[in-house]
């Protein structure tokens, strides 16, 4: 334990120059001594390519003996191993089995890669109900990714009865953690007057965060909006996204 947390001080530059090789040396040291977290954090180094060779074998090979140990962590890791076919083959079942038993013990990240495999149907026959619950529970923990499919399963009223507001209030959640596509869907609601009261000011500004952070959609809809209100509107927009970000650093996720 006391190597892996050696590594993890190395690897993180904290009260040392960050080092990449002596975090992998420390790890290894850990993993070698059957440490679950040591061989979790050494199978990411190789993964990333961060002070040693990145080699996606090597590091499914140790995420699966963390794996078999039981570490949630290391379940995801090796789930998305068989999702993206690094190190392994692709396998969706695969990655269905080692999602399900991280998200079992609760890690959230993998609860909603879960709820995303029920949702389209990927090694698993296709689920709403199911793809909602895993959506719901990784939503609850504050998982950014949780959060906007929870918000995109009631506005479709997928595996739930349809609802608006609900809708609106995840992805509320999920765009003030940054997520860019969350944001733009706020001001598309705020434009359409869904689950919200219409407001083109918010909208505009939402749309203007949004497209900061890259979404294509909203660079394209902000002018259209634009269109449609006054000049004092749209300083008062632009007023507003200052305001927003401001007190809300981590809406720009740039």
């Amino acid at each position: 334990m006391a190597q892996t947390s050696l590594g993890w001080m190395y690897r993180l530059g904290q009260g040392v120059e960050q080092d990449y090789k002596e975090a992998a040396k420390w790890f290894r040291k850990a993993a070698d001594q059957g440490n679950a977290m040591g061989q979790t954090k050494l199978g990411l180094m190789y993964a990333e390519g961060l002070g040693v060779e990145k080699d996606f074998k090597e590091a499914v090979k140790w995420y699966q003996k963390a794996a078999d140990q039981g570490l949630a962590e290391a379940q995801f890791n090796l789930g998305q191993g068989y999702y993206k076919g690094q190190g392994v083959d692709q396998d969706f079942k695969e990655a269905v089995k080692w999602y399900q038993k991280a998200a079992d013990q609760g890690l959230a990240n993998a609860q909603a890669n879960l709820g995303f495999m029920y949702q389209r149907g990927q090694g698993v026959e296709q689920d709403f109900r199911e793809a909602f619950k895993w959506y719901q529970k990784a939503a609850n923990q504050g998982d950014a990714v949780g959060q906007p499919s929870l918000g995109f399963m009631y506005y479709r009223g997928q595996g739930v009865e349809q609802d608006f507001r609900e809708a609106f209030k995840w992805w509320q959640k999920a765009a003030d953690q940054g997520h860019a596509d969350a944001q733009f869907n706020l001001g598309a609601m705020y434009q359409n007057g869904q689950g919200v009261e219409k407001n083109y000011v918010t909208a505009y500004a939402w749309w203007n965060i949004a497209a900061t952070n890259g979404v294509e959609n909203a660079k394209i809809w902000k002018p259209k909006i634009a269109k449609a209100m006054t000049p004092e509107q749209i300083a008062e927009a632009e007023e507003l996204v200052k305001e927003m970000v401001e007190k809300n650093p981590k809406l720009l996720n740039k």
